[in-house]
């Protein structure tokens, strides 16, 4: 299916694995320029190295996404026209909420909320100018589902759908889209530490603790990656422009509401 975004140049925030990876991939398949993100710079480099041996261009810019220098050198290397931008960042560590203090919250707001606003402000405009913006923001199952021990996270989140969801409507006059994908269990090295925290916190093992897991999923199957990828590619199609404001929830069945 072609996703009319030959040409397109596209930013991927933390994109050196897991599901930020499977979006760059989805993305540079559907023939986008893509530009990587991630802290670990050997990571970085593999990643990129992998798209660019199937033909894709291929861009990258090593460092932690909330630092200002971070935001402006993964703008130019889009050559100033950010097209699609997918706002992607580590949640902080699963934890009781009472370990948390002041510090350790802040962080959480600033990396998942405070960050991704940020890097909106500063491509939106030319979005609106150039009748064409395609934003995806990856947040979490547990915005609709809160889960013991992403309390941080969830806020975060939360706040940001909901910033983000009145500057939706602000801007879908302009062909310009900002929807949110929330991802269930997927097989990335972030289920491993849910895992682990469950498995200590049920006094499980580890094994126990991923056979409850994928058993309490209608799927009974954690989510593979390039699905989540896919998904990312068709919220950013040339074709998705009457979708915006919208949290899908990809998570094999496991929430049980219908809304």
């Amino acid at each position: 299916m072609d996703l009319g975004l030959t040409g397109r140049k596209a930013i991927v925030c933390a994109s050196s694995h897991g599901l930020g990876r499977a979006c760059a991939t989805a993305l540079a398949q559907a023939g986008t320029t893509v530009v990587l993100n991630g802290r670990d710079a050997a990571a970085l480099a593999a990643t990129a190295g992998a798209l660019r041996d199937t033909g894709a261009d291929v861009r990258m810019v090593a460092g932690d996404v909330g630092e200002e220098r971070v935001q402006q050198a993964l703008i130019e290397a889009a050559d100033g026209q950010v097209d699609i931008l997918v706002n992607n960042n580590g949640g902080p560590p699963l934890r009781d909420f009472r370990a948390l203090d002041g510090e350790a919250i802040h962080a959480g707001v600033d990396a998942n909320m405070v960050t991704p606003i940020r890097l909106v402000q500063k491509v939106i405009d030319g979005m609106i100018e150039r009748r064409f913006g395609r934003i995806v923001c990856i947040t979490s199952g547990s915005v609709k589902a809160p889960v013991p021990g992403l309390d941080l996270s969830s806020g975060a989140r939360v706040g940001l759908t909901g910033f983000l969801a009145g500057v939706a409507r602000q801007v879908a006059h302009a062909n310009v889209t900002i929807n949110f994908l929330l991802p269930g269990l997927f097989e990335t090295r972030r289920l491993a530490g849910v895992h682990a925290f469950n498995a200590e916190a049920n006094g499980m093992s580890v094994e126990q603790a991923e056979a409850s897991a994928r058993d309490r999923i209608p799927a009974k199957r954690f989510g593979d990656p390039r699905e989540f990828g896919d998904a990312c590619a068709f919220l950013c199609a040339s074709s998705s422009g009457f979708m915006t404001g919208q949290s899908l929830l990809i998570d094999g069945g496991a929430y049980p509401g219908v809304l």
